[in-house]
């Protein structure tokens, strides 16, 4: 996919098109997807990148939600066992089974968690994996070497799904291309148009980067901007009340020898409370999560020293690599759009379901959820715009739909000693992903900046000089975004300028 097609092709298409999707990340992809796969005319506008928000900043897992069974949640927990289910069979490059172990420190524990696990098990149904276990003592050791053995009786194993959220969103990205529809990205939608009558007819958006304002018609247009919802729900109906609650999570990600084993460790019981997951990942270990509510939505939030430490002091209780903070080498924070109830709920507490609203001009309005089930939101909202947009019943496929992954060729000198990447990536990221930023490629075409963002840093030079080559940008482009990228990235060392950011900042 070529940027300069893509705007040619949103050019040359005269009438309305059948959908208009705001939002580039997982939900808004999906539902490209799933719009054109019926055979919809589909254009996604996106205000950065693919997936900048949100939906590249999860714990990488594919799952029904081991905390949402224990807050009796069965229901979703269900949905997304199925849907984990589909992207298995459907993605089966990008998403894989990944082996946990709950280590446990008493008899008593090793009992509830081994039916708590069996019970998940049996929500899986047809579409369950390996079926979960009580293991001795020894062999969780074996599992996972690095685990706390002082007053360890064993541990339950059971296997749940992982994937690289990006590298799945740009695979959705090419798929929905692949089946018509026209995606963009650093488009900013600017308003929302009307006809005479008031309804919802079309956007007008700026394209970013050569700043021509655009405006196209629709017969339907859907608002899928996750965290950014009611901004949006605002430019049809300014006094239209909030329907989101904000919660952020982070993670950290130290060196592989933390974890020493490809299994993954679930961590049942943490000071606050929530579950917390410690993931082999790219040869890291990835530790997470927190969930801190917020006030306000923030494309590039950032983490607390109360969440960092959280995260340390929680790992560490069942780790022996004696983790400190000068092990971290990033720390990324992600914003969750959670529906807000009438109760003063704990973010913690709030459901992970989705809903759909459609206001008196008719824009559709898709939030909530999680990356698991982003597929059913997606068909969700579908099936609601086909009704409110007038447009011709046409069933759902997206069950059976295959993902694109192109890996592309894995030649090239590498980026950088302690990272895998190529030159060759970052000419794949330019060339076929549609990267426009150094940010683009070491941030979501590679995860250069979420594994290591010292080493992103030292990577940023040359990058930007490939990218330069392949866009024909020249060295003043080069030196800015350098030093965009260096001044983003630095945001993810835990220690920039030796200062943590205190929670009262």
């Amino acid at each position: 996919m070529k940027r300069e097609k893509v705007t040619a092709a949103i050019g040359e298409n005269a009438g309305p098109w059948d959908v208009v999707i705001i939002g580039g990340g997982a939900t808004g992809v999906g539902c490209a997807v799933d719009a054109a796969t019926r055979g919809f005319s589909v254009l996604l506008l996106e205000q950065h990148d693919f997936g900048k928000g949100t939906s590249s900043r999860s714990t990488k897992l594919v799952h029904g939600g081991v905390r949402y069974l224990r807050q009796g949640d069965i229901s979703l927990v269900r949905e997304a066992l199925r849907e984990r289910g589909a992207l298995l069979k459907n993605a089966p490059d990008l998403v894989s089974e990944q082996e946990f172990l709950i280590p446990c420190y008493g008899v008593l524990d090793k009992l509830f968690y081994g039916v708590g696990m069996k019970l998940y098990d049996m929500l899986s149904g047809r579409y369950a994996m390996k079926r979960s276990r009580i293991v001795s003592r020894a062999e969780a050791i074996e599992l996972v070497p690095t685990a706390v053995t002082k007053g360890l009786s064993g541990g339950v194993v059971y296997y749940d799904g992982r994937f690289d959220d990006t590298r799945l969103l740009i695979g959705l990205v090419q798929t929905a291309a692949a089946h018509g529809a026209v995606l963009l990205n650093y488009a900013r939608v600017i308003g929302i148009n009307r006809d005479p009558s008031g309804r919802v007819n079309g956007v007008s958006f700026i394209d970013t980067e050569t700043g021509a304002e655009v405006s196209v018609s629709a017969r339907t247009v859907i608002n899928a901007t996750g965290v950014f919802t009611d901004p949006v729900r605002k430019m049809t109906e300014a006094s239209s009340k909030p329907i989101l609650k904000f919660a952020q999570g982070i993670h950290i990600v130290v060196g592989g020898r933390f974890l020493g084993s490809r299994s993954s460790i679930m961590i049942p019981k943490t000071s606050d409370g929530r579950l917390l997951f410690c993931i082999p990942w790219y040869g890291h270990t990835l530790i997470g999560t927190t969930d801190t509510p917020v006030e306000t939505a923030e494309l590039e939030p950032r983490a607390l020293e109360s969440e960092i430490e959280f995260l340390i002091e929680n790992a560490s209780r069942y780790l022996t690599g004696k983790l400190t903070i000068d092990d971290v080498l990033s720390v990324f924070a992600g914003i969750r759009p959670l529906i807000a109830n009438t109760g003063d709920e704990k973010t913690s507490s709030i459901s992970r379901s989705h809903d759909i609203f459609v206001d008196d001009a008719g824009l559709v309005t898709v939030t909530g959820g999680k990356w698991t089930t982003y597929r059913r939101m997606a068909e969700d909202a579908i099936n609601k715009a086909i009704k409110v947009g007038g447009l011709e019943e046409r069933e759902c496929v997206t069950e059976s739909v295959a993902i694109q992954f192109d890996a592309g060729p894995a030649g090239g000198p590498r980026l950088h000693q302690r990272l895998d990447y190529t030159e060759d990536d970052v000419i794949r990221a330019v060339r076929t992903e549609m990267a426009r930023s150094v940010e683009d490629v070491l941030a979501r075409r590679t995860r250069a900046l979420f594994l290591d963002a010292r080493a992103a840093i030292e990577m940023a030079p040359r990058v930007a000089a490939i990218m330069a080559t392949e866009l024909d940008f020249d060295d003043e482009w080069v030196r800015r975004q350098i030093d965009e990228f260096s001044t983003l990235a630095r945001e993810y060392l835990i220690r920039s300028n030796d200062v943590l950011r205190s929670d009262a900042d």
